[in-house]
């Protein structure tokens, strides 16, 4: 009789196992590289993408979706942990030693394979430490900027689907629109376009023709990422099991040029976010302001996981059915460095359904990002053989429009604050701090930056922490130095060895929580 008991109760609970599995969804993670919301769903009118248009008007279209901050690996670690750079420790990238804060805070995929599912990773991970994210399968791991067998991508992702009955998560990372801006590989795209078929994006104010070239091959670069999507949503076909798979297709941050990445500006961190869910999702836009730490709360809650207690973010679920709910009114993003010196300007920003205000929290000392930017397009221009190019983009400058000069002069220099009216200078030409009509506008924000900054516990309250980071990057000899001798400040932002978490980040230090952050007026 016991064992006729246990016998019973062994296939009750196996029932039930099955019966969960059954109603957890795959889930198939889409990442591309260095786009911001350049694509024919998003209205621009230079983009060729259809597979990715289709997969918007299959699903969810996200109108005001933002990234954490606008950097590869400082982005890549907010969506796979919930967490703000400053919360999670990943402040600039990995190929330069930055890293967690800790190798045991929670993320996607190691709470997904505690639900029961098989993980897997196509493309580069470009987080520190990569054992903190146990993927079941790692395929293609390096960036593969020179764009090598990119058949392999849905190749891989067909073998993986197809290897077992768990319910699945892959996470797919695309190289492409990352510089350098390729024009054709392997016959993608078909029907290449050229400098007389494009136009800048409008928030660089300016349209230099020695940027066309490389600007239709950014269009390129995701006309092709468009393909490559394509295949991999036919490999999702022919497992059989895309009518059970949650597809979320998002973009890491803004493009590499003018006033986009390694900026607080619209134009590096709001971002392609598309969620396909059927049986669940309805098609439709939705403008509601959403963030990648809600992409955790989202696929945990559909995948029946345990939840992460204290996260910031919150699940998109209403939105994605479309239910009338209350929602975020002030959306946060940030700025540390990307690759050391060459960039460090620390930054804080909010927006609300209208403006926007940037902190920048080095007064009176100049943008190293404004300079290495210009470099950068330049050198890009020269291996184009496009003679002439040098100077060409300052000149560009000099002669747009003059909201336009100083919007790029405010860019070199910032002052404390950015004020932008979002829905009259969508592009942030205009700084309106020092408009009286708008002091309501900015007080408001002022306040919800400082309040969200300390209930997140932001080490860079702490003017001792801003100087000791300062001073640890540009004390920094080399790429090769920061991944040899690692960073310091996980120790002095929240003391020698973090081991208290609340929401998942270490907490302040007795000594650092009885600093008191100087007064910083307008």
């Amino acid at each position: 009789m016991k064992k006729t008991c246990l016998l019973s109760l062994s296939g009750l609970l196996l029932a039930l196992l099955i019966s969960v599995q059954a109603a957890q969804p795959n889930i198939l993670l889409i990442v591309s590289e260095d786009n911001g919301p350049e694509l024919g769903c998003y209205g621009d009118p230079y983009a060729r993408t259809p597979v990715l248009d289709k997969l918007a008007g299959e699903g969810v279209l996200f109108h005001n979706a933002y990234v954490t901050q606008a950097g590869c690996s400082q982005s890549r670690a907010s969506f796979l942990t919930g967490l703000y750079p400053h919360q999670h420790g990943q402040i600039g990238l990995a190929t330069w030693g930055f890293r967690l804060y800790r190798e045991d805070t929670p993320n996607l995929p190691r709470s997904l394979k505690e639900a029961g599912y098989r993980t897997g990773l196509i493309g580069k991970l470009h987080i520190n430490p990569e054992s903190a994210f146990p993927y079941d399968m790692k395929e293609i791991p390096s960036g593969n900027f020179a764009r090598k067998n990119l058949g392999d991508y849905a190749r891989f992702a067909e073998a993986f689907m197809q290897a077992g009955t768990q319910p699945f998560f892959l996470h797919v990372n695309y190289p492409d629109a990352h510089d350098p801006w390729l024009r054709q590989v392997d016959g993608l795209p078909k029907d290449p376009q050229n400098g007389g078929d494009v136009k800048a994006m409008p928030y660089f104010g300016i349209d230099p023709p020695e940027m066309r070239e490389m600007i239709a091959d950014y269009y390129n670069s995701i006309s092709r990422l468009d393909t490559l999507v394509g295949d991999l949503l036919k490999a999702l076909r022919n497992s059989g099991k895309a009518d059970n798979t949650l597809v979320v297709y998002l973009g890491d941050h803004g493009a590499d040029m003018l006033r986009g990445k390694r900026t607080c500006y619209e134009g590096g961190v709001r971002i392609p976010l598309i969620v396909r869910w059927p049986g669940v999702a309805k098609p439709l836009v939705c403008n509601e302001l959403v963030s990648t730490i809600d992409l955790v709360p989202t696929l945990l809650s559909a995948a029946k996981a345990r939840t992460l207690p204290d996260l910031p973010g919150a699940s998109l679920y209403p939105l994605i059915v479309g239910e009338a709910v209350s929602w975020r009114k002030h959306l946060f993003t940030e700025f540390h460095t990307h690759a050391a010196k060459a960039n460090f300007y620390p930054q804080r920003a909010v927006r609300n359904g209208r403006y926007k205000l940037i902190e920048n929290l080095l007064l009176d000392e100049e943008n190293p990002g404004y300079a290495d930017t210009f470099r950068k397009l330049e050198a890009d221009a020269v291996e184009r053989g496009q003679a002439g190019f040098d100077g060409g983009l300052p000149r560009s400058v000099a002669n747009a429009a003059p909201e336009v000069r100083a919007a790029y002069a405010l860019m070199k220099k910032p002052p404390r604050y950015e004020l932008y009216d979002l829905q009259a200078d969508p592009y942030e030409f205009r700084n309106l701090v020092d408009d009286s009509r708008h002091a309501t506008a900015f007080n408001e924000l002022k306040q919800s930056l400082l309040s969200w900054r300390q209930q997140t516990n932001d080490p860079l309250l702490d003017p001792v922490n801003l100087q000791l980071l300062k001073a640890e990057v540009y004390g920094l000899p080399s790429k090769a130095e920061g991944k040899k001798r690692g960073w310091n400040y996980p120790d002095y932002f929240f003391g020698k060895e973090p081991s208290s978490v609340k929401g998942h980040a270490p907490q302040p230090s007795a000594s650092s929580k009885n600093r008191k952050p100087t007064n910083q007026s307008r």
